[in-house]
């Protein structure tokens, strides 16, 4: 079957094939010039272009052909955010009425991802007549798919007849004996297998899957969940083989498992990993390929930029109610997509980088990059940033994350981001806000320095007081910009030439 394409909106081939894409092509951070020109309106694959671009989920696949100890899929729930939450399920139609809905309010909207809640591929009919459409009314958005790549083989040729060019696959282990602690069973063949039986295949047939999109020279990223004590040891050789076999980018995530989430983890009492265990499990895997740091372990129906959910805004009542001219959209999301594409190229080039202004946040200008320290000395110090837009925009009383800058004379280096409470709920009492500083200082307590667009005299004092510097003057500023300006006047006090001191309360 042919699919139209708009000329202004052309999708990468899927018939990249593994030469084209090879080493010979400039490389910037372990990715060759080739991988990068097809990921930089993609936010989850690019960590540049999440700050720019937007992505949602649809949540057409409910049914799921494996059980993971770290999974329970919750359906009309608002309340959690993560994979397996949604609140509505749609059927293909009602998908792609909401895709374009969203696509002409939110033109930086650059990607659709069937991510659950179960698994695409458990639920083909359902994803193919989703992507079927869209292919066809929605050309310039891209199409991508998130799978436990049980059923990928079988997959591969019609995930390329619809120009699926990012395919991303959770893969935990390598090994069945690790795979029996992660995964209880599968529905293979028609029946349930069990333990390590079930391990086995299912390893099998993610590896070959993996091999199959890469020779057709789709590109693959490969999630794998942190489980302390039960794959931690063995993930390294998990990104090492994926490597091997055609993956270009690899997302160590930590296990989400709360009492309350009513997953077989969380109800047993198996913990999260920490964020320097998080951060060191990276760093390991990071030798071998490159690592993603900016992963949000999204809901299956998000909407929105990273760390932003809007999906509240799109519920099927609202979309039934809207005017969707998508022709006239598409001239629009092209004008924006040029722009935010001007601002990127001028990143990455390392010459003039955008910024803010501090006076009217809807112009942009542009100063002199100075994510490069000058000086050689100096220890790498961690900030926290309650940023937007990639920007430091967020009041503190305000921020649901923080990005965390890992800031040296090397640069500013993303090593992720960490979710807390908002100090203030909007209203008079703003909640239970000691409980929610305290807490977020626990969340943070690895870091010297927090930068917001503006803070309180209370949490300033709590932070403070912990060892964590606020640092409101940086506000409307490019966040690496901010976090380097601050690492600058550290070095040039004499902070960074000893060990950090300072307390450590909560």
């Amino acid at each position: 079957m042919d699919l139209p394409v708009n000329e202004s909106f052309p999708r990468a081939a899927a018939g990249c094939g593994a030469g084209s894409c090879g080493a010979t092509a400039g490389q910037i951070d372990g990715l060759t010039d080739a991988i990068r020109a097809r990921i930089e309106d993609h936010p989850c694959y690019s960590e540049d272009a999440h700050h720019y671009f937007a992505r949602m989920h649809v949540a057409v696949a409910p049914a799921c052909n494996i059980q993971c100890h770290y999974c329970n899929r919750k359906y009309d729930c608002a309340n959690e955010s993560r994979p397996g939450v949604v609140s509505e399920l749609l059927t293909p139609d009602q998908a792609v009425r909401k895709t374009l809905a969203v696509a002409a309010r939110i033109p930086q909207m650059s990607v659709l991802g069937i991510a659950g809640p179960g698994d695409p591929l458990a639920n083909p009919e359902r994803t193919f007549e989703t992507f079927r459409q869209l292919a066809q009314k929605a050309p310039d958005i891209k199409l991508c798919v998130s799978t436990n790549g049980l059923m990928l083989p079988r997959h591969v040729e019609e995930l390329c007849r619809y120009h699926i060019d990012h395919v991303t696959i959770t893969i935990n282990c390598v090994d069945p004996d690790v795979g029996a602690r992660i995964h209880p069973w599968i529905f293979w063949q028609n029946r349930r297998v069990y333990g390590r039986q079930a391990a086995a295949i299912l390893v099998e047939q993610q590896q070959l899957g993996l091999e199959m999109l890469s020779a057709r020279g789709i590109l693959v990223k490969v999630n794998s969940v942190l489980i302390p004590g039960v794959n931690d040891a063995h993930l390294p050789e998990v990104s090492r083989i994926v490597k091997a076999k055609g993956a270009f980018l690899h997302n160590v995530m930590p296990l989400i498992a709360r009492p309350e989430h009513g997953t077989f983890y969380g109800l047993m009492g198996q913990r999260s990993p920490r964020p320097a265990e998080l951060q060191a499990l990276q760093d390991a895997c990071a030798g071998d390929m490159k690592m993603m740091r900016h992963c949000r372990q999204c809901r299956a129906d998000a909407v929105g930029l990273l760390g932003e959910d809007r999906g509240a805004e799109f519920t099927l009542d609202r979309i039934e109610a809207m005017d969707v001219d998508y022709e006239a959209a598409m001239v629009v999301r092209q004008e924006v997509r040029t722009e935010i594409a001007a601002r990127l190229a001028a990143k990455r080039a390392r010459g003039p980088s955008p910024a803010v202004s501090r006076a009217n946040p809807q112009v942009v200008h542009f100063q002199p990059r100075v994510t490069k320290a000058a000086a050689t000395a100096g220890r790498p110090v961690l900030m926290a940033v309650a940023a937007r837009g990639g920007v430091v925009a967020v009041h503190f009383g305000h921020a649901r994350e923080f990005l965390i800058y890992e800031a040296s004379a090397a640069g500013a280096r993303l090593i992720g981001h960490r979710r807390v409470e908002s100090y203030c709920a909007g209203d008079e009492s703003c909640g239970d806000a000691d409980s929610a500083l305290t807490r977020t200082i626990e969340a943070l307590v690895d870091c010297e320095v927090l930068l917001c667009a503006r803070i309180g005299y209370e949490p300033w004092g709590r932070l403070e007081a912990a060892g964590i510097q606020p640092n409101g003057e940086h506000a409307m500023e490019a966040v690496e910009e901010a976090v380097m300006a601050v690492w600058q006047q550290m070095l040039a006090a004499g902070k960074l030439t000893v060990p950090r001191s300072g307390a450590r309360r909560a």
